[in-house]
């Protein structure tokens, strides 16, 4: 009787297994290619969002990168268009300090147009015979303050011209104005000024000089402050602390030639990219 029982609930038992073998998938077969399809669709869907939040991510990241490098590279292209370097004319190219003598060239301070380099050659410069002199007095003058300038022109190609329309250096005898001590704030004399303005020609950055030699200056006197201003107005936009030098920021009891230093230093800043002989460009 038990063994009856037995058989017959493992007979119903196959029975149901067999029924939903049979019936379960025939019922369940759409739900399941149903829930198969959303499944993929669904997988699908997070693989491409998180695919695309990859590609985003890394898109983003190289945009980024881009970016910042197309900032910086359009300031190198205005840079590399508006400051570039000229190229050295001979004289200073073939200048050679066999000494080593070394060079002041961190005293140089460059303006916001940068170094104040000439590039048109020769630099035409126009020496004003005094008219407040006697003529020999007068022709004096103008003997000594050229000297100096021919010593320059070893190195920078020069031309004394008579136009001063026409000049890129002007050099006159004339009395500075009075210089204030920052500290005291009391007014001396000076020997000697130099100044620049910057203007445009034909859309090129140019540049002259204005140089005021005091008539208190006479001799070697007048040639060391020619010298030394002339050395400012050729692009040496600084003082050396040597007193050997012709740059030296005071006036010494002793006048010196130009030296090789102040050489050095005249060639490094050639070296140097400005603004100025380039055309402008726009922003």
């Amino acid at each position: 009787m038990n063994r009856q029982k037995t058989q017959g609930k493992r007979q119903n038992r196959e029975f149901i297994n067999h029924l939903i073998s049979r019936l379960l998938p025939m019922f369940f077969r759409p739900v399941y290619w149903q829930f198969k399809k959303v499944f993929h669709q669904l997988l699908n869907r997070k693989l491409l969002t998180v695919l695309t939040l990859l590609i985003s991510t890394g898109l983003l990241i190289a945009f980024s990168c881009f970016s910042e490098n197309a900032v910086f590279g359009e300031q190198n292209i205005l840079i590399t268009l508006n400051q570039n370097t000229h190229p050295l004319p001979p004289s200073l190219e073939n200048w050679q300090d066999k000494n080593n003598s070394g060079d002041y060239f961190d005293q140089i301070q460059p303006t916001k147009h940068g170094y104040l380099i000439w590039s048109n050659f020769p630099i035409k410069v126009n020496i004003q015979t005094p008219t407040n002199i006697n003529q020999q007095q007068a022709q004096t003058w103008v003997n000594q303050v050229s000297q100096t300038v021919m010593e320059w022109n070893n190195y920078l190609p020069l031309e004394i011209i008579e136009n001063p329309e026409n000049a890129d250096i002007k050099i006159s005898r004339q009395r500075p104005p009075l210089q204030i001590d920052p500290q005291t704030k009391v007014s001396r004399a000076r020997s000697a000024l130099t100044t620049y303005e910057v203007y445009t020609k034909d859309n090129i950055l140019s540049h002259r000089f204005t140089i005021l030699l005091s008539p208190s200056q006479t001799g070697e006197y007048l040639k060391s402050a020619a010298r030394h201003e002339m050395g400012h107005a050729l692009g040496i936009w600084g003082h050396s602390l040597l007193q050997t030098d012709a740059l030296y920021f005071s006036q010494v009891r002793e006048p010196v030639a130009i030296s090789h230093r102040d050489v050095n230093t005249l060639k490094k800043v050639y070296q140097q990219s400005t603004n100025l002989g380039w055309k402008q460009v726009e922003n």
